[in-house]
């Protein structure tokens, strides 16, 4: 038996010595080390053999065993220091070289679209509102009261607006209108805003409607200002974003807001004014409401109607895109659909 476990020592090391890398070294141990290994089988044998030699044959199976461990330890030692050198060489960076871009997604077509509208009205003159002046979360006074919408008001009605439980005066705003009383409250003219942002309305969504979307809206108010000079911008605005070759067309309308009103209609973009489904047969598409300042919304901000004159307008940022990209249906800005997305 002793030469048994001499003859595996011998054999075992010979193994070590001429392992190639850590997976061969692993297969060795393995071999002799394991419980399955034949200096296992022979340590628990050791009961079978005669007394007398169980203390030599079992110091010389745990001397052997322990040497093993340490041999395969060694060279495992040594893999590892070059296996791990090799690594670091292979996997080398030159630090000097330029970065490579990985771009990290696009700006969302509703993002892309305010960008527009916005970056039109600013070269026209108008300045964003600020974000203290335009709360998603509004008492009934911003978004009704000073807006001259009487209590009576369908849109005041809790079906077609959104109010906190528990606050009948507080309520999820309808519209940014708030953000153009509360700056001429806290400005004096001229005043020449615009003021996009999200708004909330009690709607069953649909193809062509959602309970929220976004809005821009604006205001100038200033001596002398006229219906002529609010034609003049909101064609310019829509010469710019739809194309010089555009035509569009006034019609008379009615809001609280403003006196007189009109809504503003381009010409529809699928059937170029011959009359189609999108358009309903008439050859127009609207894109936005408008009007004169009421002389009451002046005076309830504090703004003398007698000297003070201005107009306000206000367009749906989802509607106008989907008007400019040929999208059927609304719900597809809001559902995250990449594959929606990438088309931008």
């Amino acid at each position: 038996m002793e030469d048994k476990i001499l003859k595996i020592k011998e054999t075992a090391l010979a193994d070590i010595e001429n392992a190639k890398n850590s997976k061969e070294l692993e297969d060795v141990k393995n071999k002799y080390l394991s419980r399955q290994s034949e200096l296992n089988t022979m340590k628990k044998g050791l009961k079978d053999i005669e007394p007398a030699l169980r203390p030599k044959i079992g110091a010389l199976t745990n001397e052997v065993f322990k040497l093993l461990e340490s041999e395969i330890d060694k060279k495992h030692q040594n893999f590892y220091k070059s296996e791990l050198n090799e690594k670091l060489q292979s996997e080398k960076i030159d630090v000097t070289l330029d970065g490579t871009f990985n771009p990290f997604g696009k700006v969302h077509p509703l993002s892309s679209t305010i960008n527009e509208i916005v970056e039109i009205f600013e070269h026209l003159g108008f300045s964003i509102i600020e974000n203290k002046y335009s709360p998603e979360v509004e008492v009934e006074k911003y978004n009704f009261d000073l807006l001259n919408v009487p209590k009576e008001h369908p849109a005041r009605d809790v079906q077609d607006t959104y109010y906190c439980y528990g606050a009948d005066n507080i309520v999820l705003r309808s519209h940014t209108s708030n953000a153009q009383v509360r700056q001429m409250l806290n400005s004096a003219p001229p005043v020449k805003i615009i003021s996009p942002g999200r708004v909330y309305r009690n709607e069953s969504v649909s193809a062509r409607k959602n309970n929220f979307f976004h809005q821009v809206e604006g205001l100038y108010v200033d001596k002398g200002v006229t219906f002529a000079h609010l034609k003049g911008v909101l064609n310019e605005f829509i010469r710019q974003y739809f194309g010089a070759n555009r035509p569009t067309r006034f019609r008379n309308s009615f809001f609280p807001f403003t006196e007189p009103s009109a809504e503003i209609d381009v010409q529809c973009i699928v059937c170029q004014g011959k009359g189609c489904s999108t358009c309903s047969g008439t050859g127009w598409l609207e894109i936005l409401g408008s009007g004169m300042v009421d002389p009451n919304v002046l005076k309830d901000a504090g703004i003398d109607p007698d000297v003070y004159s201005g107009f306000a307008f206000g367009m749906g940022v989802e509607r106008l895109a989907m008007l400019k990209y040929a999208i059927d249906d609304i719900r597809l800005f809001f559902n995250n659909d990449e594959r929606f997305l990438k088309q931008f």
